[in-house]
């Protein structure tokens, strides 16, 4: 998937995406919604308490597999929907609605937690976790793997913003949309996911 997302960026760049055939792309853009779908809400930052160390950390490296593959697939998705020429019949409704639910849980619950401590609240109830103790237990590896699920969330608010100009949204995916949008505004530290969020509100104020 992650080389698929590269591809379909290289494609969409040289314009001949539209060269494909549609019956192939439309097939390849429902395979990808399931994988969307296999991250869009599963959440990184569970603690449990009984587990080991080494046990949290490989059940958070599982999880994290699981969401960055789902993040390579909308961006994959996001790309042919947004290459230039393409038929009406790529712009499956319920593929773009699983891409904004994935990106706007993961902003919510995987990514704002990571850069901003004011949305670091325990799910149990113990509080915020910005401790010693917790930051200990988030490993070089998982802050890579964060700081890369961020770069590609950054390119799918961008291109969504490519996609308000190509295509006409129901009125209940422009609101997901701009809250999508509005949001990052208030976080600290995500100053290039702010530039992409302007795009996006600019996108949507001009719908």
């Amino acid at each position: 998937l992650s080389e698929l997302g590269s591809e379909s960026a290289k494609i969409k760049a040289m314009g001949i995406m539209d060269k494909l055939s549609t019956d192939k792309t439309v097939k390849v853009l429902n395979i990808l919604e399931k994988n969307i779908q296999d991250g869009a809400k599963l959440s990184t930052l569970l603690n449990h308490n009984n587990d080991t160390e080494d046990e949290e950390r490989l059940w958070r490296d599982l999880i994290m597999e699981r969401v960055t593959k789902s993040a390579d697939a909308c961006l994959t998705a996001i790309n042919i929907m947004t290459s230039p020429n393409m038929p009406k019949a790529v712009y499956i409704e319920d593929v773009i609605e699983r891409v904004i639910q994935y990106t706007k849980f993961h902003l919510q619950n995987t990514l704002y937690p990571q850069y901003d401590p004011v949305y670091r609240v325990d799910p149990h109830g113990g509080g915020v976790l910005s401790s010693k103790a917790k930051r200990a237990k988030c490993s070089t590896h998982k802050q890579r793997v964060i700081v890369m699920l961020y770069n590609r969330v950054c390119d799918i608010v961008s291109s969504l913003s490519e996609l308000l100009e190509i295509q006409l949204l129901t009125d209940t995916t422009i609101l997901q949309v701009s809250s999508m949008g509005i949001t990052p505004f208030f976080v600290e530290n995500v100053s290039e996911l702010q530039l992409c969020a302007i795009k996006l509100v600019t996108a949507v104020s001009n719908f």
